[in-house]
């Protein structure tokens, strides 16, 4: 962008607003969240097929006719899968409840052993009975877990899958009327501000493609690290881990904690004599989320989408504030192209050359109405 022959860069004012206007986006995604989640899978899925509608209009098949064939291979590739992936886990049902509970039974000798050495540095922990409430407390919660935590999960599993039935619906359309939309918009657009316009949705549309781009490349460092840390400290499946935690993380906090459990389950379970190696692996893991909210984030996401680290990081702090976990998801993808159009926007609003064209184009069409009213 240029103003004058000069670059255009964007004012205090205008990253003041650009800061003001994502926190209230965030404030109303976090409102409507059952139509942002479906939303935002279904553009994940469009942009992972979009290269193969691409290459198929460019063989000269019309637009809805490539749709159609790119939505119909992979809803049979995912219904494929599902099939298998459901075959194979209800098939071994008892199988993964009995290796589930012996992790969880590996997590808790390795909790309470932990416990019992610091009742025997520690007298004060001794007295106050700590092990003998845990185990109390765990003895319980496992014995009514069923009944107290299933019927809540069902029914939020329920209640969310209408909601989530809708990202291939969206897909679909995205794919097939996109296009549409793009040009359906253009037309309210004056002509002389045509061309800025074309860019703006040009860039929207990289912004959220390079930030999931982003998302896969921050996730293959994390498998990496993690598997190369877990191969080191010697526990089995360490690809396998480093991938589930790696996934676990698209989900701030919550889904870090649970990878980390995860991780700390599978050591205390193989190594069950020998607590370093559960404590190594909570090392390696609090190393690994420290390189990836301080380097690795803003070396991906932040420069997919151009932003500062130090903004990067402000930011994800900020959105976790104002709209909780989904605010951590979605601040750096709304940010990026709210600054895309605030940005331009500050152009238009700069550039006289522009504002010219504008008022010009105005005399010229209220010429063009009046002049036949004009009396000889």
């Amino acid at each position: 962008m240029k103003l004058a022959g000069l670059p255009y860069r964007a004012g205090p004012l205008v990253w003041a607003a650009n800061i003001a206007a994502t926190c209230l986006v965030l404030f109303l995604f976090q409102k409507i969240l059952w139509l942002v989640v479906p939303f935002i899978l279904a553009l994940i899925i469009y942009y992972v097929l979009m290269p193969l509608k691409l290459h198929l209009l460019l063989r000269g098949v019309s637009h809805d006719r490539a749709a159609a064939w790119v939505s119909l291979l992979a809803f049979g590739f995912f219904l494929l899968g599902a099939i298998l992936g459901f075959s194979y886990l209800f098939g071994d049902a008892m199988g993964w409840q009995a290796s589930a509970m012996r992790y969880l039974g590996g997590g808790i000798r390795l909790l309470t052993g932990a416990i019992s050495d610091l009742e025997q540095r520690f007298g004060f922990i001794a007295e106050s009975q700590a092990r003998e409430m845990l185990e109390i407390q765990l003895g319980g919660f496992f014995e009514h877990f069923a009944e107290t935590y299933i019927p809540g999960i069902a029914l939020g599993i329920v209640a969310w899958s209408p909601s989530l039935l809708l990202a291939p619906f969206l897909a679909f359309f995205m794919l097939r009327d996109g296009w549409r939309f793009r040009r359906f918009l253009l037309r309210a657009v004056p002509n002389a501000y045509f061309e800025r316009s074309l860019y703006v949705m040009d860039e929207v549309d990289r912004t959220a493609r390079l930030y999931f781009v982003g998302l896969m490349q921050l996730t293959l460092l994390d498998t990496v690290c993690l598997a190369l840390g877990l191969s080191a400290i010697g526990i089995s499946g360490a690809l396998t881990l480093g991938l589930a935690t790696a996934v676990l993380a698209w989900v701030p906090y919550i889904g870090s904690v649970l990878g980390c459990l995860l991780v700390v389950l599978v050591a205390a379970t193989d190594f069950p004599g020998q607590p370093g190696v559960a404590y190594a692996a909570i090392v390696l893991f609090l190393f690994v989320r420290l390189l990836d909210d301080f380097v690795f984030m803003p070396l991906t996401i932040g420069k997919s989408l151009k932003m500062h680290p130090l903004l990067t990081v402000l930011m994800i702090f900020v959105g976790g504030a104002v709209a909780g976990v989904p605010g951590l998801m979605l601040v750096l993808p709304v940010l990026g192209v709210i600054m895309v159009v605030g940005e331009t926007l500050g152009m238009l609003l700069t550039d006289p050359r522009l504002r010219a064209r504008y008022a010009h184009e105005q005399v010229l069409r209220q010429q063009l109405v009046t002049r036949d009213l004009k009396l000889d």
